[in-house]
């Protein structure tokens, strides 16, 4: 589920979540653009993974290594109060 300011808004469902570490996104399109990055950049803000992987499996098979440290989610927590919670 997707909080915000402690009310719930919306779902969330990674395409994969490795060891509740890494998420990845899978794409099968022409071509990665900036929105996928962040998609992937506020999945892991949402979140307390520091890791994202985005995968793109179309015309030409590209990948993107995004990071998003925990010691920097703690300011965007104070001043927005928003978070992700996975599943189990």
């Amino acid at each position: 589920s997707v909080f915000y300011k402690g009310k719930e808004v919306g779902e969330y469902y990674a395409d994969l979540v490795v060891n509740k570490q890494v998420i990845i996104e899978l794409k099968a399109v022409e071509l990665i653009v900036r929105e996928f990055e962040f998609q992937l950049i506020n999945y892991l803000r949402g979140t307390d993974i520091e890791v994202g992987l985005l995968f793109n499996f179309g015309k030409k098979t590209e990948f993107r290594r995004k990071i998003f440290e925990n010691a920097k989610k703690i300011s965007l927590d104070q001043r927005y109060q928003r978070s992700i919670v996975l599943p189990d």
